[in-house]
């Protein structure tokens, strides 16, 4: 079966609480974008057992939509593209490197995936990405536009254009840090097209890889409809309030590890899955 036969954007929309129109324009774009962002957690207990996520459309449907699971960047951005394309939208996706936490952009490889999406009627197309598992992450699409700021859900984001020697333009796409008071890069992308075959590659690569950090420890993120925002990285137990407020603390052993990812996140931690090694 092809991924359309297998996808059920009824039952994806049911998942994600959208009772909106089902019409190809920005207000369905926006308003599935945050639902999915604040419904589906962020997480990579498949990699942490050793094993790449499947992709397909009915594996994503299995454990995203109908299981109590989230996924990583691939799997939330596979699913979302689906979900547009059923609406009638045309997605170009689209892979970065992050650049959070990094010396350059030249410093990783292209491991994150996002999309371009094209609306009718507007003048440039939207970025959207609903995979980037960091409280920078966007919770609405913004505009391919360089030197504007746009807020929206209560955070703030930019794209900036970067120096590149390549033919194409290297973006940023940057998150206003409240706490530090500056702008903070996220991850950087060119507009060069890539098709669901390179995101196998990368996925295998990123969900296997003995030194990819998906493999190492449980990562875990949500957002909650309040702006309060949680993260399990591996023990370290974290929650920054809507207004920047941070605590952090660590989790002590199995089962309390357990019952926060059950009880905080929403998700049901898979047979095989130890999470604090």
């Amino acid at each position: 079966m092809s991924d359309k036969e297998q996808y059920d954007l009824d039952a994806y929309l049911d998942r994600i609480g959208w009772k909106g129109d089902r019409r190809p324009d920005l207000a369905t774009l926006r308003g599935v974008h945050l639902a999915h962002s604040l419904s589906l957690p962020f997480e990579n207990l498949d990699p942490v057992t050793g094993a790449a996520p499947s992709l397909a459309a009915g594996d994503l449907m299995a454990k995203m939509v109908r299981g109590r699971r989230g996924g990583y960047c691939y799997e939330h951005n596979t699913l979302l593209r689906l979900a547009l394309e059923a609406l009638g939208f045309r997605v170009t996706p689209l892979a970065g490197r992050v650049t959070a936490g990094a010396g350059s952009p030249d410093s990783r490889p292209r491991t994150h995936a996002m999309l371009q999406v094209e609306v009718a009627g507007e003048p440039w197309p939207y970025l959207a990405d609903v995979g980037f598992g960091a409280p920078g992450a966007l919770l609405l699409p913004v505009p391919l536009v360089s030197g504007t700021e746009y807020e929206g859900a209560g955070r703030r984001h930019r794209l900036v254009p970067l120096p590149h020697h390549g033919p194409l333009e290297l973006w940023e796409l940057q998150a206003y840090d409240h706490r530090a008071g500056e702008w903070a890069g996220q991850y950087a992308f060119t507009r060069e097209p890539f098709t669901a075959q390179d995101f196998e590659v990368f996925n295998w690569y990123v969900g296997t890889h003995p030194r990819s950090p998906f493999t190492r420890r449980p990562y875990l993120q949500r957002t909650l409809p309040d702006g309060h925002h949680l993260a399990l990285d591996g023990a370290r137990f974290t929650e920054t309030l809507a207004d920047g407020t941070v605590t952090e603390r660590e989790l002590t052993d199995e089962a309390e590890a357990r019952r926060v990812v059950e009880e905080r996140f929403g998700i049901a931690v898979p047979d095989g899955a130890t999470l604090l090694g």
